[in-house]
């Protein structure tokens, strides 16, 4: 892509003056979408008793994961072209394009509206799917095509209301919410389904991507010298411990908020099950607030990532023979189509697809990275074991 800024970190924008605090709460907010919030609410509900194995299982997947692809980039200059290729070029773009594609408008873009829809249909019931996707499209559109900066706007008011919201939701919870239930699963039961949630996040996909946008607000000039490459990790590494633990707190403590409540709970639908904890723990009014929140987050979200994907179109797909503007209403096309399935639907079609691929791209990240440290050059066979191996276990 020829430039994947497109102000979505504004809080990082002067280069001369490196804010550690500020590029972390960035590299939080390039990660963090409403509806990541979903997947620990629902390992919460499963496990009960037992989510402490189950947070630790999310936390691997949702959390180590993506840093660990913040790293790999890294090293690579945030090049994600020359990252892929090490496994051919041909299979490189195919793999990247696949990517693209999920966090786009095959996948994370439309779960992002029709988890905004599910999370207003509580107060408005009569709303339809079809219209409130068409009109987020619309308006998606509107915010997108000259990259107006309301989305900057937005992002500077909604992400302290949306954090806040979900703060209190935590703190409360956890101090007025009744001992979670014994659950049917066992620990490593508990583990596992909480390590395959984690894979919904998507946010190894995310990394790949945005963290270039990161590391060009990180310094001045390419990397050329050792000691500036050095600064660059440096800088990434104390920035990725903020974010991680940001993430990490807010995925704790909504698992143990919603295993507390897991009663209640247990009878909701999953796309609105942070809607409903929210009434629950914050009353009608506040959790009104903490559910526009949300859904305003999810459409911020889809505007980044309709960006992202309809310049990946028009610069590497079609080589600028498609213009931006028709890139775009073509994301935008697939995306009403998509979410239209409804969020429960979207993320079914995504689990098996997320489930085989992750383990590869883990195995991607680990290899670049030891080609880069070490000066491994093995990746071709590794990579396509795992995918090989992954895609046998699924189909038996």
């Amino acid at each position: 892509m020829k430039d994947l800024r497109l102000n979505i970190f504004p809080m990082i924008e002067e280069k001369s003056k490196v804010n550690i605090l500020a590029t972390g709460l960035a590299m939080f907010s390039m990660f963090f979408g409403a509806g990541n919030v979903v997947f620990p609410l629902l390992i919460g509900i499963e496990a009960q008793d037992q989510n402490i194995y189950s947070i630790l299982g999310l936390l691997i997947t949702a959390v180590g994961v993506p840093f660990l692809g913040v790293l790999a980039i890294t090293l690579y200059d945030g090049d994600y072209k020359t990252f892929f290729s090490r496994i051919g070029k041909v299979p490189g773009f195919i793999v990247a394009a696949l990517i693209m594609g999920l966090i786009g408008p095959f996948g994370a873009l439309p779960r992002c509206i029709a988890l905004s829809f599910s999370t207003t249909e509580m107060f408005f019931p009569g709303m339809s799917l079809q219209i409130f996707s068409f009109i987020s499209c619309i308006l998606i559109f509107l915010l997108t095509f000259r990259k107006n900066q309301i989305v900057d706007v937005l992002g500077y008011y909604l992400t302290p209301l949306l954090i806040g919201s979900l703060a209190i939701i935590i703190i409360k919870g956890m101090i007025m919410s009744p001992p979670a239930p014994e659950s049917a699963l066992n620990s490593i039961q508990a583990f596992w389904n909480g390590f395959a949630q984690g894979y919904q996040t998507m946010d190894l996909l995310g990394a790949f991507f945005f963290s270039s946008v990161v590391i060009a607000c990180l310094k001045p000039q390419k990397l050329t010298e050792e000691s500036n490459h050095r600064r660059i990790l440096r800088l990434m590494g104390q920035a990725s411990i903020i974010g991680a633990t940001l993430l990490s707190l807010i995925y704790v403590g909504f698992s143990f908020v919603s295993a507390f409540n897991s009663e209640q709970l247990a009878a909701i639908s999953k796309d609105q099950v942070l809607g409903q904890i929210a009434l629950v723990v914050l009353g009608p009014y506040a959790g009104i607030v903490a559910c526009v929140a949300v859904a305003l987050a999810c459409l911020t979200t889809a505007i980044a990532l309709a960006c992202v994907f309809a310049e990946f179109l028009h610069y590497d797909v079609t080589f600028g023979k498609i213009g931006y503007i028709p890139s775009l209403l073509i994301t935008l096309i697939i995306s009403f189509f998509v979410s239209t399935l409804n969020f429960n639907q979207i993320i079914a079609l995504l689990a098996p697809i997320l489930e085989i691929l992750y383990p590869a791209l883990i195995v991607l990240c680990i290899m670049n990275i030891l080609h880069k440290l070490y000066g491994v050059t093995w990746i071709k066979t590794p990579f396509a074991l795992t995918l090989a191996g992954t895609v046998l276990l699924k189909v038996l």
